[in-house]
């Protein structure tokens, strides 16, 4: 059996809205809206999507914090609603906007506490700790309290804290969010060892491409509740017909740059060049090309966000989407 499964999957939520003076009326909203896949053991899965799509509904279901309302829904073969308190055991749970560590006490007093609640066998809990401390470099941290840490080593302890009961699977929304290039870098590694490793099943949710192309076989977009693709990335990249761009920083004010096979040219602003080009291609030819040709000082590569490859891949503006799905 698959690892995770859902089929057909709702989640309605009643809202109620002032229709007058004194009346009001109530509207059903569907944030999941019968989404069906599965996840086999070890696997690790981008689930993306615009924000108000439903992937942070899914995952409270997930994890069986909100009720479906519909649907058929597995995790390990336990229904997640019904027997939340044994699933607890099984699963562990990062939510990038909010910590499940005790603000004013010192990090390693949140783990202790999380050693306690989930009745870890000390020998057990002082391994687990120690290979966390060391592959998310929180030796330095285990003294100071959780509100003087700054928003990346936060992040890395609340990972930590997750997986100090050795869980089968990972739900990850939001992990990286806020988070400098160096910090990212540490959680990605650490979770691709992690995997590697311990063969931890990984659903993760982001704004950031990066996280997926780095870390992901498979990828999964839902909008307005609905699945709408299912594949690899770079088929995502194909269907949409995204494009990543080249952000270059002449030496001096220059004509656009329009020479450079592949890329296309997109706006100036004074030496700074922007230059487009297929999501699916090498960005290393084009670095090539431009530094052979230009003075160069400096440039980076940025990837195509979200909303802008869902709406390339089924058209329309955000509103539009939505209407064409209702």
């Amino acid at each position: 059996m698959p690892f995770i499964e859902l089929e057909k999957l709702e989640k309605v939520f009643t809202v109620r809205r002032r229709a007058g003076l004194l009346r009001r009326e109530k509207k059903e909203v569907r944030a999941v809206d019968g989404i069906s896949f599965a996840v086999e053991r070890g696997q690790m899965v981008g689930y993306i999507g615009p924000n108000g799509a439903g992937k942070s509904t899914t995952i409270k279901m997930l994890t069986g914090i909100l009720t479906p309302t519909g649907g058929r829904l597995r995790v390990a073969g336990i229904d997640p609603a019904r027997e939340r308190t044994r699933l607890a055991q099984r699963i562990g749970v990062v939510f990038g906007q909010r910590t499940t560590l005790w603000w004013d006490l010192p990090l390693k007093d949140s783990y202790r506490l999380a050693h306690r609640m989930y009745r870890i066998p000390d020998a057990r809990y002082r391994e687990n700790l120690d290979r966390c401390v060391d592959l998310l470099q929180l030796g330095d941290l285990l003294d100071v309290p959780v509100r003087q840490l700054s928003l990346g080593q936060r992040m890395r302890g609340d990972i930590a804290a997750a997986l100090l009961h050795d869980p089968e699977v990972l739900y990850l929304d939001e992990p990286t969010i806020g988070l400098d290039v160096v910090s990212k870098a540490r959680v990605r590694d650490f979770l691709r060892h992690l995997n590697a490793e311990r063969g931890t099943t990984v659903l993760l949710t982001t704004h950031d491409l990066t996280d997926i192309e780095q870390l992901c076989s498979r990828v999964m977009v839902i909008d307005h509740g609905r699945l709408m693709y299912d594949g690899e990335l770079a088929g995502l990249h194909a269907v949409g017909e995204s494009e990543r761009q080249l952000v270059v920083d002449l030496e001096r004010e220059l004509p656009p740059i329009t020479d450079v096979p592949g890329a296309r040219f997109v706006r100036s602003e004074g030496p700074r060049q922007w230059l487009a080009f297929p999501a699916t291609a090498s960005a290393a030819p084009l670095v090539s090309a431009v530094a052979a040709r230009y003075p160069l000082l400096d440039l980076s590569v940025r990837e195509p966000d979200i909303e802008t490859v869902i709406a390339k891949m089924y058209g329309g503006t955000r509103d539009e989407r939505r209407e064409s799905l209702m």
